[in-house]
């Protein structure tokens, strides 16, 4: 069976996945950045500049396989040029690494998930002399890429950091359609939710589903965990299985004591690697996320491509900045985690700020349900209140208000929400949830690809080679503008409206370096930021 090639913005150190590709040469030097997937029995030597690797290589092979226990592993490949070979030489690096990673057995891939997946960054681009000519890799890296999922079977990652990289392989890949094994119905629902992301209006809403792929409970695993902590005797906790969900939180809260449950939901709640549906939903151009969830990986996939999320009600909100209300509470402050019937009946009360929001983005915008399965109680209520409120006794029913992405065919649950939102089924009720969570990630990989801007490696150097020559011509006129721009222009004045355009389009990014770190390798350390209009735009 074929595997899928993503292509996500994130951090490759934090993203979950089975395999690493981690970039080097022949003196074994990685750059500073990759020191968290390395054990630290093998940093031989470390540095401002880098790590050195106690291993050595066999020959002429490029490829090393690094020691480890862990469920990740990390693959050294040699893709430093330093022979002007030229990207024909980094490519049969890269179909070498990914068939030395296809040999290793791997019995269950991390989390369960239903196919093994490998991490990569854009190889070459840092010490590997390919930075001037990311473009033309890019072009050629993804065939690469797509062969070897097909002819692996696993799931491949391409990871980038910069806002040009993700524009330029977003445009790539909008050049050739059959990258995505879904069905019409999936790709046409792909083309309106990237339609709508694109034109600001879609929220996003995410449930206990998404971190369930990294390895996080669902409510049912909660439950069953804090069971484990309390102490009941084993026909009390049999009964729990009895009572509401709600009801058996009560119960242990009150056993566990709520200094116990607060300390539990902290550790287990807290930072850590987040799976490839959080950074696929951190990608798109939404400037509204609500969850339910307590634990902070949306935020920390966020800030690992440049946009840094004010979390509701704990941050201040900044103008323009995008946001993310945590509507159940935080585990980075656990006194705020709601857990028992009490709690969630106090949203009429103290959390109907709150619950406003959500209410809000429903009237106003089109609410993407990801990761949820609709029987939470503040949803039901949510979902009534909008009802009421849109819907008086002579009015005929309206619009529906977002879009579920259900895992597996549920007629029943759909029928019941029919009047609110489309429920979307990934696949028929007998496939497995591995593989509907599997498809569920495909699709959101379509929709950042189709949402995103078209333009942003534009002025990029490196990405020259990739344009038409309108696009040549325009960029060239463009960079005459640029430089009239005086340098430090911020907004609001004219020029600093400009130079923020100039920027989203390109300009000054030098293929990722950064200036503070000229030595480091730009495909392992660039420092991202997110230009992208920070505002909703009308129509």
């Amino acid at each position: 069976m074929s595997g899928h090639v993503f292509v996500v913005g994130a951090d490759l150190t934090r993203l979950s996945c089975d395999d690493v590709l981690v970039p080097t040469g022949r003196t074994l030097r990685v750059a500073a950045s990759w020191r968290d997937v390395l054990p630290a029995d093998l940093v031989a030597d470390e540095d401002a500049s880098g790590i050195c690797v106690d291993l050595a290589w066999s020959g002429g092979e490029r490829v090393i396989e690094v020691p480890g226990t862990g469920p990740r592993r990390a693959w050294l490949l040699d893709t430093v040029d330093d022979c002007g070979r030229g990207l024909d030489w980094l490519l049969d690096g890269a179909r070498e690494a990914l068939a030395a990673v296809a040999r290793r057995e791997v019995p269950e891939p991390v989390h369960g998930r239903a196919r093994r997946l490998v991490g990569l960054p854009a190889l070459g681009t840092g010490w590997g002399g390919a930075a001037g000519r990311r473009g033309d890799l890019l072009q050629q890296l993804l065939p690469v890429l797509r062969e070897a999922a097909d002819a692996h079977g696993f799931d491949v990652a391409l990871v980038l950091r910069g806002p040009s990289d993700l524009a330029a392989a977003q445009r790539i890949r909008r050049g050739e359609p059959t990258g995505w094994d879904l069905p019409d119905p999936l790709r046409a629902l792909a083309e309106q939710l990237g339609e709508r992301a694109r034109r600001g209006q879609l929220a996003l809403f995410i449930g206990a589903g998404v971190s369930a792929a990294a390895g996080l409970p669902t409510w049912e695993q909660l439950l069953d965990e804090l069971a484990g902590r309390s102490g009941l005797d084993d026909d009390l906790r049999a009964g729990l299985t009895r009572l509401p969900p709600e009801d058996s939180a009560a119960l242990l809260a009150r056993e566990l004591g709520r200094d116990r449950l607060q300390d539990f939901v902290r550790e287990r709640f807290g930072p850590g690697p987040y799976a490839l549906a959080h950074a696929l939903i951190a990608d798109l151009p939404v400037q509204e996320f609500v969850t339910t969830n307590y634990d902070p990986l949306v935020e920390l996939a966020a800030a690992d491509i440049g946009r840094e999320l004010s979390v509701l009600p704990y941050d201040e909100p900044q103008p323009g900045r995008p946001w993310l209300l945590k509507l159940h509470g935080d585990a980075a402050h656990p006194e705020s985690v709601v857990l028992t019937r009490e709690e969630y009946l106090q949203l009429g009360d103290s959390r109907a700020a709150l619950a406003g929001v959500l209410h809000s983005l429903l009237l106003t915008r089109h609410v993407l349900f990801v990761g949820t399965s609709m029987l939470d109680d503040d949803l039901v209520r949510i979902a009534h209140q909008v009802r009421s409120a849109v819907q008086g006794p002579d009015r005929e029913p309206r619009r529906r208000s977002g879009t579920v992405l259900a895992l597996r065919e549920d007629a029943a649950r759909a029928r019941l929400w029919e009047q609110d939102v489309e429920t979307v089924a990934m696949s028929r009720s007998d496939t497995s949830p591995a593989e509907a969570a599997r498809r569920l990630e495909v699709l959101l990989d379509l929709i950042g690809c189709l949402s995103t801007p078209p333009t942003g490696y534009l002025l990029d150097p490196a990405y020259r080679g990739m344009l038409s020559d309108e696009e040549r011509a325009l960029a060239e006129a463009l960079q005459d503008v640029a430089a009239r721009v005086p340098e430090g222009s911020v907004a609001p004045s004219a020029a600093g409206e400009v130079a923020a355009l100039l920027r989203r389009l390109g300009h000054g990014r030098s293929a990722g370096r950064r200036d503070d770190r000229p030595d480091e390798p730009a495909d392992a350390a660039s420092e991202p930021r997110d230009d992208r209009l920070q505002q909703q735009r009308p129509g």
